[in-house]
């Protein structure tokens, strides 16, 4: 269908209308329709264009799918589920992008809509323009070289691009505005901010989307990789926990069973965040990425991992140790935050306090007696619940002692580590269940930094067990039903329906 928009003339497919549905499996499916539909021709047109080239003020388009649902009237809803339900009476929409990839999120979504409230939910095509560079997914490329056009045109005259006016994220900071008219959210997430997501996941991890599980781990050291790899390894040779395969960087996957060949070529070059992933069915299996040292890295990662929206994500990492009767190996559970990191202020004011999850606690609290063989009262010899405080400087130590010194203090602070309130603090931003273990590898106030040597005998006597405790947590967490991990602290009271 050709139309002018003013610009000129306009290539698109005909307009799919909104359609009600009762069944969420069918509405899913339609959704997939609408976007394998419109990717197709957006990248069909661009084949063309390679070859052929475009008229000029000719421009391709087409949009993405949505969901929306129209509530009239105060329906009771059960007052101990945190979503699956709109706040009031009003017209709610999301767009949607790449629904294969979120086929069982978006049916446990929908179908909680239509149970909630017992009206169908709508879906159709939007007026959101799908930029050409997020229609290509995966493996999906096209052969060929864009030259300049002669007449002066450049790519965007005839083919969206990414917009970064929609690409942001006043959903879930609680800063969206509306127009008169327009519906209010209905996820998180718009899709051309979960597009640009996934495709920075693809370049930070060297590995797909679809890989990524919905327990999440984030470490701050290799020594964890190369664990949790050799652990995978021997889980999957045994056949155990229903794990069916381990995947690396570059997608190299290793299946279960015994002798089994790993396919795939690891990247040429190092990611930035490595990750890995011992797969399960529906996604239930464990990712761990390695992020590095820092705040930054540790927001980068969150604020794309959180349009997969995982079930959980834990901090397993280091930390200094600042009072006198902890030991190098001691476990610190984090139950506050001192947020120094500064990467997330614009975003999440420092008055916003970022609370500790009975869920993830209780979990963290019991895998560490499970695996460690401790009882309760013994339990208080090798681990200690508080605060820990999360600063971007990594050579604190150099600075006059006497001011971060006082101010640690006065928070109750005993441990000090770059990552952990960074990666809280996004949780409680994204509505991800979050929580923290670290593990003392120096006391810097008290004389014992972090020497090699001394570095060395730390790291092989402790990392295996501190990294079984987070798996441990993680399987239990993965046995609770969602509608209990995901805990009601998270949500606000103007709030979206989706998770």
């Amino acid at each position: 269908m050709n139309m002018d928009d003013g610009i000129g003339l306009v290539r698109q497919p005909p307009l799919i209308p909104f359609t009600g549905y009762t069944d969420a499996e069918s509405a899913v499916q339609q959704l997939i329709n609408i976007y394998d539909r419109n990717t197709d021709f957006i990248r069909n047109n661009f084949a063309d264009y390679v070859k052929s080239g475009l008229p000029a003020k000719h421009r391709v388009r087409a949009c993405y799918p949505a969901i929306r649902i129209r509530v009239d009237t105060w329906q009771e809803v059960d007052s101990r589920l945190s979503y699956g339900h709109v706040v009031e009476p009003g017209t709610y929409m999301t767009t949607v992008t790449q629904p294969k990839l979120f086929y069982g999120y978006l049916v446990e979504q929908i179908g909680l809509l239509l149970r909630n409230h017992g009206v169908p939910v709508e879906i159709g095509e939007s007026d959101m323009p799908i930029p050409l560079h997020f229609s290509f997914t995966g493996e999906q490329y096209v052969e060929g070289v864009v030259g300049e056009d002669p007449r002066g045109f450049a790519l965007r005259d005839h083919f969206d691009v990414p917009n970064l006016a929609v690409t942001d994220d006043a959903i879930v900071n609680g800063t969206w505005q509306g127009r008169p008219g327009e519906p209010t959210p209905l996820a998180p997430f718009t899709a051309p901010r979960v597009d640009y997501s996934l495709h920075r996941l693809q370049h930070y991890t060297a590995t797909a989307p679809e890989h990524f599980q919905s327990f999440v781990v984030f470490t701050n050291y290799q020594f964890y990789v190369d664990e949790f790899c050799q652990w995978a390894r021997d889980v999957l040779e045994r056949e155990e926990g229903g794990y069916t395969a381990l995947v690396e960087p570059g997608n190299v996957v290793t299946p279960a069973g015994k002798n089994a060949k790993a396919t795939g070529l690891p990247p040429v070059r190092t990611p930035q965040m490595p990750s890995y992933h011992l797969k399960r069915g529906r996604n239930t299996g464990i990712t761990l990425i390695n992020i590095g040292v820092g705040p930054s890295n540790a927001k980068t990662i969150t604020d794309h991992v959180a349009v997969l929206r995982p079930s959980a994500w834990i901090m397993l990492g280091h930390c200094a140790g600042l009072r006198t009767t902890q030991r190098l190996g001691d476990y610190v559970l984090a139950h506050g935050y001192v947020r120094e990191d500064h990467v997330l202020d614009a975003d999440l004011p420092l008055w916003v306090p970022v609370p500790p999850l009975a869920e993830i606690q209780v979990a963290l609290e019991q895998a560490v007696k499970d695996v460690a063989g401790v009882s309760d009262w013994e339990l208080k010899r090798i681990m200690r619940t508080g605060t820990v405080a999360s600063i971007d400087n990594r050579n604190w130590e150099l600075r006059d002692h006497r001011e971060p010194v006082q101010r640690l203090s006065q928070s109750r602070a005993i441990a000090l580590d770059m990552e952990s309130a960074t990666i809280a603090a996004n949780g409680f931003r994204f509505r991800v269940p979050y929580g923290t273990l670290l593990c003392v590898s120096d006391k810097p106030l008290h004389g014992e930094l972090k020497l090699p040597g001394m570095a060395s005998d730390f790291y092989h006597t402790q990392v295996t067990r501190h990294l079984r405790i987070g798996i441990r947590a993680l399987e239990m967490l993965r046995d609770m039903p969602p509608e209990r991990l995901h805990s009601r602290k998270l949500r606000s009271f103007i709030e979206t329906a989706f998770k």
